[in-house]
């Protein structure tokens, strides 16, 4: 069992993340004030539910820096929830509880050169395999920082 520690939304595709304490999470949209809630990300296309929330570890980001020598800032990696002490990757056709909401790890949320292009960092190579994981929302309901992540079984 794991926690969320880090909320981000950016309304708009050009905007960097910014860090909430809680947000709202529908099903079939995502995060409440999120460019993909509101159909205006970079890879926006209509009923694709592995763009609902994207989710990634800190020590994912930890590890890029220890083994890399590259440094990124949460918001940097461009996905919505930052969780600690999860398995991201062992969320893959799950099901998984934060906050009041429900989510399904639909597959793993692999980095690209879109996102080495906007950190100019050597990510691709460094987060391969470990890049996060892309949900879509079950049951929505409020979810906040410092909220356990419970797998269901």
């Amino acid at each position: 069992m794991g926690s969320l520690i880090g909320i981000y939304i950016a309304a708009a595709k050009t905007e960097t993340p910014r860090l909430v304490e809680e947000a709202n999470v529908a099903a079939g949209r995502g995060i409440e004030g999120d460019r993909y809630f509101a159909a205006q990300g970079t890879f926006s296309k209509p009923d694709n539910p592995s763009n609902e929330v994207t989710l990634i570890e800190e020590e994912a980001i930890d590890a890029l820096a220890r083994d890399y020598s590259t440094t990124i800032r949460p918001e940097e990696s461009r996905r919505n929830l930052l969780t600690r002490g999860t398995a991201l990757n062992h969320l893959v056709g799950k099901d998984f509880q934060i906050g009041e909401a429900t989510l399904h790890g639909i597959r793993l949320c692999e980095p690209c050169g879109h996102l080495e292009k906007l950190t100019s960092k050597a990510v691709e190579a460094g987060l391969k395999h470990r890049g996060g994981l892309r949900a879509r929302v079950v049951d929505g309901g409020t979810i906040r920082v410092g909220d356990l992540i419970h797998a269901q079984q």
